[in-house]
C-alpha cells in the first residue's frame, strides 16, 4: 500500500481549495458598507420620495442617475444603484436603501456580474426569489421589475449563461405576481446577433446615453401598468432607439 506523504497531501489540499476560490464569487456585501453609509447619509440631507418607483442594483443603474428623473418625467424615482454589485447585495442592503422609501414599484438590473464572478444560471434565479422574499416580507404589495440581463461587449463571452439566466428569470417571473421580467437583449443586439457597439462607452460594459434609451423605452409602458404613466408636454416626443419587435 502507497503512504502518503503528508506535506504532499496538504498542498493537494491547497490546490483544491485554491480552485474553489478560482470560480470567483461576488464580493461580500459588507464590501459595499462604505457605498450605503454614503448613500444613507445623502438621504438624511435630501430625503428621496416615498411610494414611488426605486431603482436598484449594479452600476448600470448607478450610472443612470444624471438623467434618470428627465427619462421619467412625472414619476418619482429613487436611485439605489451601487457599485459592481450583485443580486445578494441589494437582499443585503434592502432594509437600509429600499424598505425605508415604502417603494410602490422596484426596478432591479443585477445579475450582470453575478454571471462575471462565477454564479451559475441557477444561483442567479434563486438570488432574485431571495430578493423577492426579502422585500416582500415588509412590503408585500410592491411590483418587482426585473430588467434582462444586457448583452454587452466586454462579457459577450458570457452571454450564453446570462441568456439562461434570463430566460429562468422570465419563467419564474410568468408565474409569480406582480413580478415583471422586461427584455431589453433584443433591442441591444445589432443585425449581426452581437451588441451594437454605440449603446455602449469605452469599456464595452457601461452604457451610453443611447443604450438607457432603450431602457426608458421598455419600462415606461410596464410601469404605467402599475399606475405611473409617464406625463410629457402635449406634442412632445418619445426618444427611441428601440428595434422593431422588442418585448416586455
Amino acid at each position: 500500500m502507497l503512504q502518503r506523504d503528508p506535506l504532499a497531501w496538504l498542498a493537494c489540499l491547497l490546490l483544491l481549495a485554491a480552485g474553489g476560490a478560482a470560480r470567483a464569487r461576488p464580493p461580500s456585501p459588507q464590501s459595499w458598507q462604505a457605498d450605503i453609509d454614503r448613500l444613507v447619509a445623502d438621504d438624511s440631507v435630501h430625503p428621496p420620495p416615498q411610494h414611488g418607483v426605486l431603482f436598484v442594483g449594479s452600476s448600470s443603474i448607478r450610472f443612470w442617475t444624471p438623467t434618470l428623473q428627465q427619462d421619467f418625467p412625472g414619476i418619482p424615482v429613487v436611485d439605489r444603484g451601487f457599485g459592481g454589485s450583485a443580486i445578494a447585495d441589494s437582499t443585503y442592503y434592502a432594509g437600509r436603501i429600499i424598505i425605508p422609501y415604502h417603494p410602490r414599484v422596484i426596478v432591479m438590473y443585477a445579475g450582470d456580474n453575478d454571471i462575471a464572478e462565477g454564479c451559475t444560471p441557477h444561483e442567479v434565479v434563486a438570488e432574485f426569489e431571495a430578493f423577492v422574499a426579502r422585500v416582500r416580507r415588509t412590503l408585500p404589495d410592491v411590483a418587482i421589475v426585473y430588467v434582462s440581463i444586457k448583452p454587452s461587449i466586454a462579457r459577450w463571452s458570457l452571454w450564453p449563461r446570462m441568456h439562461a439566466a434570463n430566460e429562468r428569470i422570465a419563467r419564474w417571473a410568468r408565474a409569480a405576481r406582480r413580478v415583471t421580467f422586461v427584455d431589453v437583449a433584443p433591442a441591444m443586439l445589432g443585425a449581426n446577433g452581437k451588441p451594437r457597439a454605440a449603446l455602449f462607452r469605452a469599456d464595452g460594459l457601461h452604457m451610453t446615453p443611447a443604450g438607457y434609451a432603450i431602457w426608458g423605452e421598455a419600462l415606461q409602458p410596464v410601469l404605467a401598468g402599475y399606475g405611473f404613466p409617464v406625463l410629457r408636454h402635449r406634442g412632445a416626443t418619445l426618444k427611441r432607439d428601440l428595434r422593431p419587435g422588442a418585448v416586455h
